[in-house]
Protein backbone atom coordinates (compact mmCIF):
# COMPACT_ATOMS: atom_id res chain seq x y z
CA UNK A 1 0.00 0.00 0.00
CA UNK A 2 2.14 2.06 -1.19
CA UNK A 3 -0.16 5.60 -0.85
CA UNK A 4 0.39 5.31 2.80
CA UNK A 5 -3.55 4.74 3.78
CA UNK A 6 -5.01 1.67 5.09
CA UNK A 7 -7.10 -0.55 3.66
CA UNK A 8 -9.82 -2.90 5.17
CA UNK A 9 -11.52 -5.54 2.87
CA UNK A 10 -15.12 -6.85 3.61
CA UNK A 11 -16.42 -9.16 1.47
CA UNK A 12 -19.21 -11.40 1.18
CA UNK A 13 -22.39 -12.94 -0.49
CA UNK A 14 -25.67 -11.13 -1.03
CA UNK A 15 -27.04 -10.63 2.75
CA UNK A 16 -24.29 -11.72 5.01
CA UNK A 17 -24.40 -8.74 6.94
CA UNK A 18 -21.22 -7.35 5.07
CA UNK A 19 -22.59 -3.92 4.75
CA UNK A 20 -23.64 -3.53 8.39
CA UNK A 21 -20.58 -4.44 9.72
CA UNK A 22 -18.51 -2.70 7.24
CA UNK A 23 -20.60 0.39 8.36
CA UNK A 24 -20.10 0.04 12.13
CA UNK A 25 -16.52 -0.65 11.91
CA UNK A 26 -16.44 2.64 9.90
CA UNK A 27 -17.92 4.60 13.21
CA UNK A 28 -15.47 2.66 15.50
CA UNK A 29 -12.12 3.07 13.40
CA UNK A 30 -13.40 6.91 11.74
CA UNK A 31 -12.08 5.40 8.11
CA UNK A 32 -14.43 6.35 5.06
CA UNK A 33 -16.97 3.39 3.75
CA UNK A 34 -17.14 2.64 0.40
CA UNK A 35 -20.12 0.23 -0.79
CA UNK A 36 -18.62 -1.27 -4.14
CA UNK A 37 -22.12 -2.85 -4.74
CA UNK A 38 -23.18 0.79 -4.49
CA UNK A 39 -20.99 1.24 -8.09
CA UNK A 40 -22.58 -1.32 -9.57
CA UNK A 41 -25.73 -0.12 -8.87
CA UNK A 42 -25.32 2.56 -10.18
CA UNK A 43 -23.93 1.91 -13.46
CA UNK A 44 -27.36 -0.68 -13.32
CA UNK A 45 -29.57 1.73 -12.92
CA UNK A 46 -28.48 4.45 -15.44
CA UNK A 47 -28.34 0.91 -18.07
CA UNK A 48 -32.11 0.61 -17.01
CA UNK A 49 -32.76 3.71 -16.99
CA UNK A 50 -31.58 4.73 -20.58
CA UNK A 51 -33.46 1.20 -21.85
CA UNK A 52 -30.35 -0.63 -23.04
CA UNK A 53 -30.15 -4.55 -22.52
CA UNK A 54 -28.57 -5.38 -19.30
CA UNK A 55 -27.82 -8.10 -20.75
CA UNK A 56 -26.34 -7.74 -24.13
CA UNK A 57 -21.83 -7.02 -22.23
CA UNK A 58 -21.00 -4.78 -25.91
CA UNK A 59 -24.37 -2.62 -25.04
CA UNK A 60 -23.29 -2.21 -21.31
CA UNK A 61 -19.69 -1.40 -22.63
CA UNK A 62 -20.50 1.33 -25.08
CA UNK A 63 -23.62 3.20 -22.63
CA UNK A 64 -20.82 3.22 -19.81
CA UNK A 65 -18.16 5.13 -22.44
CA UNK A 66 -20.82 7.66 -22.05
CA UNK A 67 -21.78 7.76 -18.20
CA UNK A 68 -20.04 10.22 -15.86
CA UNK A 69 -19.43 8.27 -12.99
CA UNK A 70 -18.49 10.85 -10.25
CA UNK A 71 -16.52 9.50 -6.89
CA UNK A 72 -16.57 11.43 -3.41
CA UNK A 73 -16.38 11.72 0.54
CA UNK A 74 -19.12 13.49 2.62
CA UNK A 75 -17.94 12.73 6.39
CA UNK A 76 -17.20 8.68 6.48
CA UNK A 77 -19.26 7.99 3.93
CA UNK A 78 -18.67 7.76 0.36
CA UNK A 79 -20.75 9.18 -2.95
CA UNK A 80 -21.63 8.45 -6.17
CA UNK A 81 -23.14 10.60 -8.49
CA UNK A 82 -23.60 9.54 -12.45
CA UNK A 83 -24.51 12.03 -14.83
CA UNK A 84 -24.80 14.27 -11.96
CA UNK A 85 -27.69 12.72 -10.40
CA UNK A 86 -27.73 10.89 -6.97
CA UNK A 87 -29.93 7.84 -7.57
CA UNK A 88 -30.72 7.60 -4.15
CA UNK A 89 -33.29 4.54 -3.16
CA UNK A 90 -33.77 3.63 -6.20
CA UNK A 91 -30.68 1.76 -6.30
CA UNK A 92 -32.70 -0.85 -4.50
CA UNK A 93 -35.21 -0.91 -7.28
CA UNK A 94 -36.79 -4.36 -8.40
CA UNK A 95 -35.58 -3.29 -11.81
CA UNK A 96 -32.09 -2.95 -10.75
CA UNK A 97 -32.02 -6.24 -8.28
CA UNK A 98 -32.75 -8.31 -11.19
CA UNK A 99 -29.90 -6.79 -13.98
CA UNK A 100 -27.13 -6.00 -11.60
CA UNK A 101 -25.80 -9.42 -11.60
CA UNK A 102 -25.62 -9.25 -15.33
CA UNK A 103 -23.78 -5.71 -15.46
CA UNK A 104 -21.48 -6.45 -12.87
CA UNK A 105 -19.99 -9.38 -15.19
CA UNK A 106 -19.12 -7.04 -17.95
CA UNK A 107 -15.36 -6.97 -17.83
CA UNK A 108 -15.29 -3.24 -18.76
CA UNK A 109 -17.99 -2.41 -15.78
CA UNK A 110 -15.33 -4.36 -13.29
CA UNK A 111 -12.35 -2.86 -14.60
CA UNK A 112 -13.40 0.56 -14.54
CA UNK A 113 -14.78 0.76 -11.32
CA UNK A 114 -12.05 -1.38 -9.84
CA UNK A 115 -9.94 1.95 -10.66
CA UNK A 116 -12.46 4.05 -9.33
CA UNK A 117 -12.75 1.77 -6.17
CA UNK A 118 -8.49 2.42 -5.67
CA UNK A 119 -8.77 5.69 -5.87
CA UNK A 120 -9.90 6.36 -2.53
CA UNK A 121 -6.73 4.98 -1.34
CA UNK A 122 -5.53 8.22 -2.50
CA UNK A 123 -6.94 10.22 -0.07
CA UNK A 124 -8.05 8.36 3.05
CA UNK A 125 -8.23 5.27 4.77
CA UNK A 126 -10.80 3.42 3.79
CA UNK A 127 -13.33 0.26 5.05
CA UNK A 128 -14.59 -1.16 1.55
CA UNK A 129 -17.16 -4.08 1.39
CA UNK A 130 -18.20 -5.85 -1.88
CA UNK A 131 -17.54 -8.86 -3.51
CA UNK A 132 -13.85 -8.40 -5.00
CA UNK A 133 -12.34 -6.53 -2.38
CA UNK A 134 -9.83 -8.21 -1.09
CA UNK A 135 -8.43 -10.59 -4.24
CA UNK A 136 -8.83 -7.89 -7.01
CA UNK A 137 -9.34 -3.99 -4.96
CA UNK A 138 -6.68 -4.46 -2.66
CA UNK A 139 -5.32 -7.83 -2.51
CA UNK A 140 -2.06 -6.59 -1.06
CA UNK A 141 -4.18 -5.55 2.31
CA UNK A 142 -3.30 -7.59 4.64
CA UNK A 143 -6.39 -6.63 6.07
CA UNK A 144 -9.38 -9.14 4.76
CA UNK A 145 -12.68 -10.61 6.01
CA UNK A 146 -14.87 -12.73 4.27
CA UNK A 147 -18.55 -12.63 5.92
CA UNK A 148 -20.94 -15.60 5.23
CA UNK A 149 -24.22 -16.82 6.78
CA UNK A 150 -26.41 -19.62 5.50
CA UNK A 151 -28.13 -18.78 2.60
CA UNK A 152 -31.55 -19.39 4.91
CA UNK A 153 -30.42 -16.82 7.33
CA UNK A 154 -29.70 -14.91 4.53
CA UNK A 155 -33.06 -15.22 2.20
CA UNK A 156 -34.57 -14.53 5.58
CA UNK A 157 -32.90 -10.83 6.01
CA UNK A 158 -33.75 -10.21 1.89
CA UNK A 159 -37.16 -10.90 2.31
CA UNK A 160 -37.10 -9.21 5.65
CA UNK A 161 -36.51 -5.66 3.83
CA UNK A 162 -38.32 -5.72 0.82
CA UNK A 163 -36.12 -8.04 -1.81
CA UNK A 164 -37.55 -10.95 -3.41
CA UNK A 165 -34.84 -12.06 -5.30
CA UNK A 166 -32.93 -15.42 -4.77
CA UNK A 167 -29.65 -15.12 -2.86
CA UNK A 168 -28.68 -18.35 -3.87
CA UNK A 169 -29.41 -17.24 -7.98
CA UNK A 170 -27.17 -14.23 -6.76
CA UNK A 171 -24.45 -16.45 -5.12
CA UNK A 172 -24.50 -18.57 -8.45
CA UNK A 173 -23.96 -15.83 -10.61
CA UNK A 174 -21.65 -13.84 -8.47
CA UNK A 175 -19.22 -16.79 -8.29
CA UNK A 176 -19.73 -18.03 -11.69
CA UNK A 177 -18.74 -15.00 -13.64
CA UNK A 178 -15.83 -15.00 -15.39
CA UNK A 179 -13.91 -11.53 -14.52
CA UNK A 180 -13.39 -10.88 -10.15
CA UNK A 181 -15.98 -13.37 -9.36
CA UNK A 182 -16.92 -14.07 -5.51
CA UNK A 183 -14.92 -15.90 -3.51
CA UNK A 184 -12.47 -16.17 -0.57
CA UNK A 185 -9.27 -14.08 -0.95
CA UNK A 186 -6.07 -15.01 -0.06
CA UNK A 187 -5.60 -14.34 3.45
CA UNK A 188 -8.92 -13.46 4.20
CA UNK A 189 -10.61 -14.58 7.45
CA UNK A 190 -14.26 -15.92 7.35
CA UNK A 191 -16.44 -14.58 9.85
CA UNK A 192 -19.90 -16.83 9.95
CA UNK A 193 -22.55 -14.31 10.47
CA UNK A 194 -25.30 -16.57 10.86
CA UNK A 195 -25.91 -16.18 14.59
CA UNK A 196 -24.75 -12.84 15.60
CA UNK A 197 -25.87 -9.76 16.41
CA UNK A 198 -24.50 -6.86 14.73
CA UNK A 199 -22.72 -5.70 18.10
CA UNK A 200 -21.08 -9.53 18.80
CA UNK A 201 -20.34 -9.40 14.91
CA UNK A 202 -18.58 -6.13 15.09
CA UNK A 203 -16.50 -7.47 17.45
CA UNK A 204 -15.62 -10.73 16.23
CA UNK A 205 -14.53 -8.35 12.97
CA UNK A 206 -12.18 -6.47 15.12
CA UNK A 207 -10.61 -9.36 16.82
CA UNK A 208 -10.02 -10.82 13.40
CA UNK A 209 -8.32 -7.01 12.27
CA UNK A 210 -6.46 -6.99 15.10
CA UNK A 211 -4.94 -10.57 14.84
CA UNK A 212 -4.22 -9.53 11.28
CA UNK A 213 -2.13 -6.80 12.74
CA UNK A 214 -4.22 -3.68 12.35
CA UNK A 215 -3.03 -0.60 14.73
CA UNK A 216 -6.23 0.55 16.24
CA UNK A 217 -4.01 3.34 18.43
CA UNK A 218 -2.50 4.39 15.09
CA UNK A 219 -5.73 5.07 13.76
CA UNK A 220 -7.13 6.87 15.98
CA UNK A 221 -4.18 9.42 16.46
Amino acid sequence: MNSGHVAIAIDGPAASGKSTIARELSKRLGLVMVNSGTMYRAVTWKVVKDGIDAENPAAVAEALEKMNLQCGVDGLDSTLTVDGIDPGEELRSQEVNAHVSHVAAVPEVRRHLVDLQRSYLQHSDVIMEGRDIGSAVFPDTPYKIYVDADPSVRQGRREAIGEIDSVTDRDRKDSQRETDPLKVADGARVLDNSGHTVETAVEAALEILIQQGLDLPSLNA
